[in-house]
């Protein structure tokens, strides 16, 4: 090889090599406590929320939001333990309608003792029967006033369904 050839492909490689060094590293978001895992973002949410007291003052009372997604591989968390009077709120994420329902499919009777043609309406929402679906993104909430182990399903997709224990 002549002389000229190789000091060309040297200053090439200078050239190259003093790019990505004032380049530097690509920069990337922090990651710390962004990812979390689906099983622990299924997990009942605690947040603060600021409550106007006596005299004007505020005082932070924590709320606890007991939580189940919907998505098309089913229900997540599976199974919930809450607490007598606890309100559990099951949150579309699915591209479909969710219609959440106490078991049996296809008549319900399990949580209340009526069947899906009795207490569908529920205006006073004492049967654990969403009573139709909610929309993508959408959501429903219930009070469990009854201890017990209550299964549930979607009842335009009856084979996914979850439990709901009530202590």
């Amino acid at each position: 090889m002549n002389k000229t050839a190789i000091i060309i492909i040297i200053l090439g490689i200078i050239v190259i090599g003093g790019y990505f060094l004032l380049k530097g590293p690509e920069a990337t978001a922090p990651t710390d406590g962004i990812n979390i895992p689906e099983e622990e973002a299924t997990e009942p949410v605690s947040s603060e929320m600021p409550v106007i007291g006596e005299e004007g003052v505020e005082e932070m009372v924590v709320v606890n939001e007991k939580i189940i997604t919907y998505s098309s591989a089913g229900f997540s968390p599976g199974e919930l333990n809450i607490s007598i009077g606890e309100t559990v709120t099951f949150k579309n994420g699915s591209a479909e309608n969710m219609w959440v329902a106490s078991g049996m499919h296809p008549t319900h009777t399990l949580y209340s003792g009526t069947s899906l043609s009795e207490h569908c309406p529920d205006p006073l929402g004492t049967a654990f029967d969403a009573c139709a679906g909610a929309p993508p993104g959408g959501s429903w909430s219930f009070v469990f006033e009854k201890t017990g182990t209550w299964g549930y399903h979607d009842h335009l997709h009856p084979t996914l369904f979850g439990k709901v224990v009530v202590e």
